[in-house]
């Protein structure tokens, strides 16, 4: 498999991990589009959010969990963060290993994109 995210997840790609645990792992963006810029993802291989089977919504709600706690470590829950899943090309997504982007430390706006 050639997913750049699966590299990150077996250590074979450096990144700059802040979280991780035996079902995922959450790492700096290299192009943060905020002062936070996180990306949390599961080591198991899912394409896309529309692919999720009703067996992993326990690892979903955990990816969504971890953004919680890590946006509590970077002082963010106060002033506010956003999470976002991207799914497919017209939504932006181009790695197609989901991640939840975990934003934060500046003011945005609505809507987005």
């Amino acid at each position: 498999m050639d997913c750049i995210f699966c590299k990150i997840a077996a250590k074979e790609i450096p990144s700059k991990i802040v979280f991780e645990n035996e079902r995922i792992v959450a790492f700096e963006d290299i192009n943060p589009q905020a002062p936070v810029h996180i990306l949390i993802i599961p080591k198991k291989h899912i394409p896309y959010i529309a692919e999720i089977k009703e067996e992993n919504i326990s690892l979903v709600g955990e990816l969504i969990f971890t953004a919680k706690k890590i946006a509590e470590e970077k002082g963010l829950t106060k002033d506010g963060f956003r999470l976002v899943f991207n799914n497919g090309k017209n939504a932006g997504q181009e790695v197609f290993h989901i991640h939840l982007h975990l934003l934060g430390g500046r003011k945005f706006g609505w809507p987005p994109g």
